[in-house]
């Protein structure tokens, strides 16, 4: 019997494939636990429109990405910290800060997650930050870091 997957099931496959499984398998345990359901043609038709439907949205999702790694090439954040001699800042910057002054500066909701440093910021300047926004796109963010 033909059965589509509603969920991942470890030893069949993954959500939304098509197995082939024995009969007494697919009424016994894959059918009333709700792993999957019969492929039949109203089923197949149902699995191609979500199929779709989700193509669509991720590949809304890219665009949107696109466009605001486009918007961050724009922008700068300004950070001010306390700093010693030779322009040595007390602290670190983090991405949470960076975060939150992206937020009240820029109107931009960053994760700080997605916030990618490559080694601390531990002095005043201006510095390149990657903001990890999709898979595919990574934008980058001008960071810069004054005195108070």
């Amino acid at each position: 019997m033909k059965v589509i997957l509603l969920q991942d099931v470890k030893s069949l496959g993954k959500k939304g494939e098509i197995v082939n499984v024995s009969d007494g398998y697919a009424r016994n345990f894959v059918l009333p636990k709700k792993l999957g359901v019969e492929a039949n043609t109203s089923n197949m038709n149902d699995l191609k429109l979500q199929k779709a439907n989700a193509d669509k949205v991720a590949q809304e999702q890219l665009e949107a990405a696109r466009e605001l790694a486009a918007l961050l090439e724009t922008k700068e954040v300004v950070l001010k910290m306390k700093s010693g001699e030779g322009g040595r800042a007390f602290g670190s910057v983090s991405s949470k800060e960076i975060a939150a002054a992206a937020k009240t500066q820029c109107g931009l909701e960053l994760d700080k997650k997605k916030i990618q440093l490559p080694e601390a910021i531990k002095a005043l300047g201006i510095y390149e930050v990657n903001v990890r926004l999709h898979t595919k796109v990574t934008g980058r963010l001008k960071v810069k870091v004054v005195e108070e």
